[in-house]
């Protein structure tokens, strides 16, 4: 199947990994995900249905192989001294920012510019986005992920 890319827009708060931890309930919660065994190729026997919680679908054997293609397959955002590894988040520094969008006061028009930041499969970003007025509005989650 190979990877593939998802990208989220949430209301902006301090604190990004809540954000993120939200943003996975309300994934999980709307079904909005990839759940390949109730697909028509799948064996009725084997078929099954959607698990009721998240680490419920994270014991299964198929996802860990697979991953959901979305947002879920992010487990944190990083903090300031973690690097990033393996299903992280990590924010979009200021340098990084002026770098690619000349500004460290991003908006949904810089979108383009950072969007190549990802550094591959599993593995996400995030950028605080502003609004006109230049104040923080929204967050923008985005990614690559599943095989």
């Amino acid at each position: 199947m190979g990877a593939s890319a998802w990208g989220y827009f949430v209301p902006y708060q301090p604190d990004l990994d809540l954000a993120l931890q939200a943003l996975r309930q309300k994934v999980f919660a709307e079904g909005d995900y990839y759940w390949g065994l109730t697909a028509d190729w799948v064996p009725p026997e084997e078929r099954r249905p959607r698990p009721q919680r998240i680490a419920e679908l994270f014991a299964d054997e198929y996802v860990q192989e697979c991953g959901t293609h979305s947002i879920l397959d992010m487990d944190h955002v990083l903090g300031p001294e973690e690097r990033p590894d393996y299903r992280t988040v990590e924010p979009v520094s200021a340098d990084e920012a002026k770098e690619r969008a000349g500004t460290d006061r991003l908006t949904r028009a810089h979108i383009d510019a950072i969007d190549g930041l990802v550094r591959g499969r599993w593995f996400g970003r995030c950028a605080v986005l502003h609004d006109d007025a230049g104040q923080r509005a929204e967050i923008y989650f985005w990614g690559y992920s599943g095989d």
